[in-house]
């Protein structure tokens, strides 16, 4: 990495954050004085332009909604959106922040009160997490611990952010910090979370963007109760940073000054101001007046103690996971209630908990799928936690992705868009492609391949017609099934699927398989080095019983594909249940999305798991109940089962 000559004036080393939203300034030249700026490869084109982040908006798909009152969700039913300002909802979203924020930005550009952001500190540890197996339920064996390892959309992220070192690393940060910049609001504040390692270079950037007349300060979040290894020769770290700015120091932005207890008070001098002059107060003995301070205000060394696996009653096993405490300082000085929280690498949520006790508004994301489940639980734990939606971009993003890789070759033609498609994912399964059928894709090891669409859950009408081809298809030619296995690849399912489907297929004789489709296979990289893999959905066994209008849900059964558990665990795993982590059912769903009605998950301090549930519905009728349950690694399994109470 390489800087330019620092040569121009205060002015024009701001210009960057007075330019229009969308222009991007050219690269100095020889005949313009050069802004002061930190330049990194990948920062501009062959062409000299500034390379800009991702500008496309896709829509945010809502796949669960939290703690709704059952009067919302019928007046949501009733009238659709658009028929009144809906309420709002705070939002946890699952996905990759270089498609989240810019979809981001048509709703909320210029909106957000308050960003703090604990970006990755490259680690080497930034996407793994510690997932736990609980006791066994019948022997009682101690719950143990394991590292998992990051899955490969998380390996591309972390390639993307590290592949060149700090110049890949700053393109990165560049580009996130270009759009935060848009969705701050004009008296808004970020807060952004670094270490002494990449503190330096991010405080240049944020410079650079903000502009170094919007600087706050620089917090020291001194964690005085950090061990430290004393065998290593080294100096040990006991603080991380935390860059303060505001997006414009003209406006009149959140600032509130606190005020902490000290550890021992302090005797001070007490002045007055004379003709203009401080004096000390003289006391009509002659001496100088004092008094006792027990506070003090609150400056930019922060005290705060770092959370240890010792720290029961908050740490959640998240190796990043940062104390409440520290946040809710943050918003306290710089954001009122109601105000609009956003974090974009929430990791365990802890912004999110803090936004929630501190009666915020709040917007968490995270790329990790355990870092959504991980901060839901967290939320489920705070008192009256108000409702929440988790939502993802999923058949958009997907689409999004198709189109580019598919479609310029195919002059935009959809069948040829589509074909493409297909034969691309049917090579990444190791399966020859068919021709001539409709349903049937390709073919491996004997067994027939079905690829699900870009944008559409495989559903049980779509099993209804691969069972139909297969059968028409058995000993008509060259291509003709050799056996009576099908695997279905998908990249979402429909809730009922799972057993329905078999139970289906079945009863045509035909051994089927579900296997989804990772988001790993958009990713060139991924392709390239033979990373993707396609895992079987896991199996749920739901016991029901009913009386009168009361529902009794047992769970009897649950197994998970072996694809994605190290050996060492699932030999330790010796009953069913310790798979589980989370459940919850929506008792009444109308074909939306998922209602969590009601739920059990482990907690540190409460490792057991209810097994079984019931609910008594007001009025007779049919309904449909929708299980939903996360396993530990935090991937989810629904199941749904039709019940009629009288």
């Amino acid at each position: 990495m390489t800087s330019s000559k620092i040569s121009a004036s205060q002015d024009s080393a701001n210009k960057l954050a007075n330019e229009p939203s969308g222009e991007v300034p050219s690269k100095p030249t020889a005949r313009r004085p050069a802004r002061a700026e930190l330049v990194w490869e990948g920062k501009y084109d062959a062409n000299g332009r500034r390379v800009a982040p991702l500008r496309v908006a896709l829509p945010f798909q809502t796949v669960e909604t939290v703690n709704e009152s059952a009067q919302d969700r019928q007046r949501a039913l009733s009238f659709g959106p658009g028929f009144r300002e809906e309420e709002w909802r705070n939002r946890l979203i699952w996905g990759d922040k270089k498609y989240v924020l810019p979809s981001l930005l048509a709703e909320f550009a210029g909106k957000v009160n308050l960003i703090y952001i604990d970006p990755p500190f490259d680690t080497g540890q930034d996407f793994s997490f510690t997932a736990m197996v609980p006791e066994n339920p019948e022997t009682e064996e101690e719950p143990f611990t394991f590292t998992k390892e990051p899955s490969i959309i998380e390996h591309k992220a972390y390639r993307d952010t590290w592949g060149r070192g700090m110049d890949s690393y700053m393109q990165w940060m560049y580009e996130t910090l270009l759009v935060l910049h848009e969705l701050l609001a004009e008296n808004g504040s970020i807060y952004v979370h670094v270490d002494v390692h990449r503190g330096p270079y991010v405080k240049l950037l944020l410079d650079e963007i903000f502009g170094i007349e919007n600087f706050q300060n620089e917090i020291a979040w001194y964690y005085y109760n950090k061990l430290h290894d004393s065998r290593k020769k080294l100096l040990p770290k006991a603080f991380d940073q935390i860059l303060y700015y505001v997006r414009s120091k003209s406006s009149d932005y959140s600032y509130h000054a606190l005020k902490e207890e000290r550890d021992k008070p302090v005797k001070k001098l007490k002045y007055k101001k004379v003709g203009g002059k401080i004096q000390n107060v003289i006391g009509p003995d002659g001496k100088a007046v004092t008094y006792i301070s027990e506070d003090r205000t609150v400056d930019n060394v922060w005290r705060i103690r770092c959370l240890q696996p010792a720290n029961k009653q908050e740490w959640v096993n998240y190796d990043t996971q940062k104390p409440v405490d520290l946040i809710e300082r943050i918003l306290e000085i710089s954001s009122d209630e109601g105000d609009l929280v956003l974090d974009c690498f929430c990791g365990s949520g802890t912004t999110a908990v803090a936004a929630e006790k501190l009666k915020r508004r709040w917007i968490a994301c995270d790329l990790s799928r355990f870092a959504i489940h991980t901060t839901r639980k967290r939320l489920l734990s705070v008192p009256s936690v108000q409702p929440f939606v988790v939502q993802n971009l999923g058949k958009y993003e997907r689409q999004l992705w198709a189109g580019a890789q598919f479609g310029e070759n195919n002059g935009g033609r959809a069948a040829a868009q589509q074909r493409a498609y297909i034969e691309f994912i049917v090579r990444l399964a190791n399966a020859t492609p068919l021709n001539g059928y409709s349903w049937l894709h390709g073919v491996r090891g004997g067994r027939l391949i079905h690829v699900g669409a870009v944008d559409a859950p495989v559903s049980v009408g779509d099993v209804t017609q691969i069972a139909a081809e297969f059968k028409r298809a058995i000993g008509t030619g060259k291509d003709a099934p050799k056996s009576n296995g099908v695997d279905v690849l998908g990249w979402d399912f429909a809730f009922e699927l799972n057993e329905v489907a078999k139970q289906q297929a079945a009863a045509a004789n035909i051994q089927m398989r579900f296997l989804r489709i990772p988001r790993d296979v958009m990713d060139k990289r991924a392709v390239e080095q033979g990373d993707i893999r396609f895992f079987e959905l896991a199996a749920l066994s739901v016991d029901l019983k009913v009386h009168k209008r009361n529902v009794a849900l047992k769970l009897k059964d649950f197994v998970i594909p072996p694809d994605d558990v190290p050996d060492d665990v699932r030999r330790a795993v010796k009953h069913w249940s310790q798979w589980i982590d989370y459940w919850a059912v929506d008792w009444d769903n109308k074909s939306d999305t998922f209602h969590n009605e009601w739920q059990t998950y482990r907690t540190r301090q409460d490792n057991a798991l209810a097994l079984e549930t019931n609910h008594t519905y007001a009025d007779p009728g049919e309904y449909a109940v929708v299980v939903k349950v996360i396993d530990i690694l935090g991937n989810d399994t629904t199941k749904t089962i039709k019940v009629k109470v009288a």
